[in-house]
């Protein structure tokens, strides 16, 4: 069974800093694009930031140059680092992987999320 548990978040003030992660198991990772996303009260799930297999990264203009995606495949984890958090950072934040491979083939597997806020 494919799993995706996230850890890390919490309550941060304006201007610090948190670094989630996401450890994996039930499949192959490796090869899958891995991502992160989040969704604040009342809105649509959105994306964070996205890593392929290769390293090549992408993110949403909001997150450019303060949250930092990365991945380390043998521990199966994928990491965000968040810097200069703002309010607007606050959400649930969800792991994603895009291409799990298993006995079953290929699937697309989202974890539980981790709520993140961002308050004085």
């Amino acid at each position: 069974q494919v799993q995706l548990v996230e850890s890390g978040g919490g309550l941060v003030q304006p201007g610090g800093s948190l670094r989630l992660s996401c450890a994996a198991s039930g499949g192959i990772f490796n090869l899958s694009p891995m991502g992160w996303y989040r969704q604040a009260p009342g809105k649509q799930r959105e994306l964070v930031a996205t890593i392929t297999s290769a390293g090549n990264t992408n993110y949403a203009n909001s997150v450019k140059g303060r949250f930092t995606i990365s991945r380390d495949n043998a521990k199966n984890t994928v990491y965000l680092q968040m810097n200069s958090l703002k309010a607007e950072d606050t959400a649930v934040y969800y792991c994603n992987a895009d291409q799990v491979l298993t006995g079953k083939g290929f699937s697309n597997a989202w974890g539980q999320g981790t709520q993140v806020t961002v308050s004085s």
